[in-house]
């Protein structure tokens, strides 16, 4: 089954001067154009691409990799206004339209803006700024425990922390006391369920919760006083703001990690700071 708005493998049926024309199944042929032609690809070969339609609306295929394809959050680029809408640069020779309809407010060009991209019902890339649409507030399905690992896009800020797209499906929120890296709209990374609270609703964490987050932490202190042999000025009684900038943590957590370290006898905690021991 073809799928437009994603890669597809595809045979080879025929060459033309104008390019490759692949099997579309019930959608019958569809053109590779001969600018994306490599040697390998030939008659009876199968070529990965993906499927789109074209400024005519015929159903086209590149070898391209878009910036976003159907199902996908992103932050892009918008480079056009029109009477139906705005477009944004996919990174194919043809820009997505955001209509109007689609629009929490008016998008002007020059601005960048976070979509999930879809195909409308004549089967086009669309995008849309209404994510509300297309996610759920809560976890009322139970689905993540604490710690678990998950994929989040970075989106909006607000007084109580960042809120981020979990596994595309879900909102969560990244408080601010738990931010120890830049965090920027549209950034994609893999992070941890901190908690799922009562009221189902979901609250995410970059760095994995609880003792295995020490450990790795425990591990980086460790690194830390190898590279300044053997020594760093830090110590339990630190301010938290001289720990975060250093290992982009809590004061709390540091606190677990070097006791960690301690129990081992990997280093001395004196007055001036963290030694590595003999």
């Amino acid at each position: 089954m073809l799928n437009i708005g994603r890669f597809n493998q595809l045979n080879v049926l025929r060459q033309l001067p104008r390019g490759l024309q692949l099997d579309g199944g019930k959608y019958g042929e569809i053109l590779l154009p001969k600018q994306y032609l490599t040697d390998e690809m030939e008659v009876g070969s199968s070529v990965n691409v993906f499927i789109y339609r074209d400024s005519e609306d015929r159903l086209i295929a590149t070898t391209q990799t878009p910036l976003a394809m159907v199902g996908d959050f992103a932050y892009l680029n918008v480079v056009d206004e029109s009477p139906v809408g705005a477009f944004l640069d996919i990174g194919l020779q043809r820009d997505i339209l955001v209509p109007f309809s689609e629009q929490n407010n008016r998008l002007e060009k020059g601005r960048k803006v976070l979509v999930r991209i879809y195909l409308d019902d004549s089967e086009r890339l669309t995008a849309s700024t209404k994510l509300d649409t297309f996610l759920y507030d809560t976890d009322e399905t139970n689905a993540y425990k604490t710690a678990e690992e998950v994929s989040i896009v970075v989106g909006p800020k607000t007084d109580l922390g960042i809120k981020v797209i979990v596994d595309g499906t879900y909102w969560g929120l990244i408080y601010h006391s738990d931010v120890f890296q830049p965090l920027n709209r549209g950034d994609k990374l893999q992070a941890h369920i901190k908690r799922v609270r009562e009221d189902q609703k979901i609250e995410i964490i970059i760095q994995k919760p609880g003792f295995a987050r020490v450990e790795g932490l425990a591990g980086e202190v460790l690194e830390a006083l190898q590279a300044k042999e053997g020594f760093i000025p830090l110590s339990d009684k630190s301010a938290p703001d001289d720990i975060k900038k250093m290992f982009k943590c809590s004061k709390n957590s540091f606190k677990q990690a070097i006791g960690t370290l301690y129990k081992q006898r990997l280093i001395r905690i004196e007055k001036d700071g963290i030694y590595l021991a003999e």
